[in-house]
């Protein structure tokens, strides 16, 4: 029996760079602006009608399809774009009001805005102003 030395590191590499059968994750950036969440995936060369953005639970997925593209009489002589369905996931926070959730895809960059919830904004509580403090003596004689 034969073993390949590479193979651990074949499946490594798979599994972090993805391969034509199954893409890697799609990059993203995340980030607070004031009051909204703001997360940025890149998606190049995707038919914005195959992107598929779902809530459930707090757990944001997005889903995209990116198929090869057929030309009649062509011979492909490299192909090392990666086609097929991206994926991924993210957990949110209770903090943020995923029913305002806003998405738009442009110039292949799909951007989500999700508002920070009002319970969970920052607030200055007011401090009510009490009966003036009794004297430690009267207290002692009563």
């Amino acid at each position: 029996m034969r073993t390949d030395p590479f193979r651990d590191l074949d499946r490594l590499a798979d599994a972090v760079f993805g391969t034509t059968e199954r893409p890697a994750v799609m990059p993203m950036d995340a980030y607070r602006l004031d009051d909204t969440f703001v997360i940025e995936l890149e998606l190049p060369g995707i038919d914005p009608e195959s992107i598929d953005l779902t809530v459930e639970r707090n757990v944001l997925t997005v889903h995209a399809d990116r198929r090869r593209p057929e030309i009649d009489g062509a011979e492909r002589i490299v192909g090392e774009r990666a086609f097929g369905t991206f994926s991924r996931q993210m957990f949110l926070g209770d903090t943020l009001d995923v029913d305002a959730l806003d998405a738009e895809y442009t110039d292949g960059v799909l951007t989500v805005r999700i508002p920070v919830a009002e319970q969970a904004k920052p607030r200055r509580i007011q401090i009510g102003r009490g009966s003036a403090p009794r004297q430690l003596d009267e207290k002692l004689s009563a």
